[in-house]
């Protein structure tokens, strides 16, 4: 009888799971587990519906100690769902959870095959890879280390505000960096929020008020982050502040600076009102900002640019001397235990779809500058007025502007029906204009979202099922008077309409932020092919990353409207408490080892790294791998010239034993199935002789 690297006889339990019907369907999952009971040193051999249950682990923990086993085998789903569920069950048995190997034949196979022999075949082959391989796993320990009980908050929206909120209550030190100069986000520019129409500013005011006095927050607007070092529960962090040449600790936002500046007439856009309307240099970004601290703008100030401005400015402030023409920029060095992003989204630029004339017909403007014009504090105090001055008397809304397009972006964006139906509301409230709100389909799922839906379409909205393929002028001239022409196909009635509106508003969609890759880099998250940042599991996971210590909140993650947005907030609070409430984190063993005696400090290993976890010690001339930042890829372990980086659970001789039981002429000639014990008389050569020919012949 074969004997582990423990010495002791190899007792081997192999289990195979139904999964419903995901895996039995197309394997035939007693046949594999009646196979594998005849292989060298496997004492039990048992299949089961469900593995992952509470019966089904308790079945592997009772064989466990019945049998004396001391490996086992599971061949079941992808590890990733539940490796970590088999390996808890073993290890409250007293084994090592590492005398453990999982196969996955849900995805792997089931899920990607249709023909029922091959795919039992290839269930066979992979479970004798799996008994050869655990045959030489080793016992490993997990280590601890300590974490850090501070977090950083990246991003100062809703969500990075509800997170701030709700972790810094609960005891722990946030620090909350904010690259603009106020907190607020995207909310912060609303008028009202679907489908209760409260005020945006009513709701988000008081909570950005609670960051700004919260003890437990340190807020840094203005500032973003420059580079993390580390690894989980032990992150440094390096923060640029950049100057506001304004006391933050000194300026009380009493806007004297604003009103003496040698500027009298505003003259440059002002950003938080979509440069609908002008600014001065120096400037409030709004009149509810967080902290509410004037900031100069370099580009713009005639003392930064040239040193000859008479400082009007300077002398309105008077003795409280906030403005700082001499401040510079700062970089600020922390250390926390957990990260969570939550940096929000950025509207679609509509210019992209030339045919809806965005930036070539003055009254053609996007919901987000409606929404700043229809804000009492906006750039019109409210007042729903074309860029010719003249109140609309028929405005059409075009929905799923860079959303469901081919062309653009093929997501839905999940607000845009719903925050159309709220425009629609409140220009017809606010105008008393003839509203046609153009969509592809109407979606609005979520608690009372359909009551809004019905609510709106009940006031006289005239909604048109149709997709807006051209805007011209009426009268053929662009001159900014006159309306413009919607075309668009009504699809319910089949027949193409031409409407002519006096204002046009653009419903565009949610994107990931343009730095999203820069950020995604300095702390390894991933990136879902759309460019949101990918969260572990969509279902079980939904606001962890697959770096750990990292969350996710927001529409970072994807679209979402706010309460799906602070629901999520909270839940990436949560994790990030629980993390850093039990004072440690275990380290997976999988990690990659250097054999001291054998490196030849070539460094050849360390720039290949993704997770910068190899260092040199150069009075040693040998490589360092750091075991909390190692995430075992084995990219090193593959490139190392000399061999002398091993890894574990991923050795040399578990990898050929596995292969070599995968791979060998099958398992007719080892005389463990004959053809006359097959039902399915599968011949491995025969089948992959035919595949090849028919691949050819395609």
């Amino acid at each position: 009888m074969m004997k582990g690297n423990n010495h002791e006889p190899l007792r081997i339990g192999f289990y195979i799971c139904h999964c419903g019907t995901n895996i039995a369907s197309v394997v035939d999952v007693e046949k594999v587990a009646e196979t594998v009971k005849t292989l060298p040193n496997v004492v039990v051999s048992r299949d089961y519906k469900y593995m992952c249950s509470d019966p089904g682990q308790d079945l592997i923990q009772k064989d466990i100690r019945d049998n004396k086993l001391n490996r086992v085998v599971v061949a079941a789903c992808s590890p990733l769902l539940h490796e970590e569920t088999f390996r808890k069950a073993i290890g409250r048995t007293n084994l090592n959870p590492y005398f453990f190997h999982m196969v996955n034949i849900r995805e792997h196979n089931a899920w990607v095959h249709e023909s029922r022999e091959e795919a039992t075949y290839k269930a066979i082959e992979l479970s004798v890879g799996a008994i050869r391989r655990v045959s030489e796993h080793k016992s490993l320990e997990r280590k601890k280390i300590d974490i850090n009980q501070n977090v950083l908050i990246l991003g100062g929206g809703i969500a990075g505000i509800n997170a701030a909120l709700t972790i810094a209550d609960s005891g722990k030190k946030v620090y909350l960096v904010e690259r603009d100069p106020s907190i607020g986000g995207h909310m912060a520019k609303f008028d009202k929020t679907f489908p209760t129409l409260d005020c945006a500013a009513c709701i988000l005011t008081p909570k950005m008020s609670a960051v700004k006095s919260h003890p437990n927050i340190t807020l840094w607007t203005y500032s973003e982050m420059l580079d993390v070092d580390g690894f989980i529960g032990n992150y440094n962090v390096k923060i640029r502040r950049k100057p506001r040449y304004v006391n933050e600790e000194l300026c009380t936002g009493c806007q004297e600076c604003v009103d003496a500046c040698v500027f009298k007439n505003p003259k440059f856009p002002d950003e938080f009102n979509l440069g609908l309307s002008k600014r001065k240099p120096i400037y409030l970004p709004f009149p509810q900002a967080t902290p509410l601290v004037a900031v100069v703008d370099p580009e713009n100030c005639l003392e930064l640019k040239t040193g000859k401005c008479k400082k009007t400015c300077v002398e309105a402030c008077g003795e409280r001397n906030a403005i700082d023409f001499e401040q510079t920029e700062k970089i600020e060095e922390i250390e926390v235990g957990a990260i969570l992003v939550a940096t929000g989204f950025k509207t679609f630029d509509p210019a992209r779809v030339p045919y809806y004339g965005y930036g070539v017909f003055p009254n053609v403007y996007t919901a987000l500058e409606i929404e700043r014009m229809i804000n009492a504090a906006g750039p019109t105090n409210g007042e729903v007025l074309g860029r010719d001055g003249k109140k609309p008397r028929r405005i059409g809304i075009i929905h799923c502007v860079g959303s469901r397009d081919e062309n653009t972006n093929r997501w839905c964006s999940r607000v845009c029906c719903l925050y159309s139906l709220k425009l629609a509301h409140l220009l017809k409230e606010r105008t008393g204009a003839d509203i046609y709100s153009f969509y592809i389909d109407m979606r609005t799922p979520g608690k009372s979202m359909e009551e809004f839906y019905n609510r709106i379409a009940e006031e006289g909205i005239n909604l048109i099922r149709g997709r807006v393929a051209d805007i011209y002028p009426e009268n053929g001239e662009n001159n900014g008077n006159g309306a413009l022409v919607l075309q668009a196909e009504d699809t319910l009635i089949s027949r193409v309409l031409k409407v002519p509106v006096d204002m046009v508003v653009l419903s565009t969609g949610l994107e990931p932020q343009t730095d999203a890759q820069e950020i995604r880099r300095k702390v390894n998250m991933s990136c879902s092919a759309e460019g949101f940042y990918l969260e572990k599991h969509p279902k079980l996971a939904p606001v962890s990353t697959f770096a750990d210590g990292v969350f996710i909140a927001g529409c970072c993650q994807g679209p979402k409207d706010i309460p799906d947005t602070v629901s999520q907030s909270g839940a990436a609070a949560a994790e990030a408490m629980k993390l850093i409430d039990k004072g440690y984190v275990e380290l997976e063993p999988n990690t990659a080892v250097v054999e001291e005696d054998f490196c030849s400090g070539c460094k050849s290993c360390i720039p290949l790294c993704p997770f910068n976890a190899i260092s040199f010690e150069e009075e040693r001339r040998k490589a360092l791998i750091n075991e909390a930042l190692c995430k075992g890829c084995g990219t090193c372990t593959a490139s190392c010239p000399s061999g002398s980086i091993r890894q574990n659970l991923f050795e040399d001789d578990q990898i050929f034993n596995e292969i070599d039981g995968i791979l060998q002429d099958g398992l007719f000639e080892r005389g463990l199935v004959t053809n006359g014990d097959n039902p399915y008389n599968i011949e491995r050569n025969q089948s992959s002789e035919r595949r090849c020919a028919e691949s050819q012949s395609q």
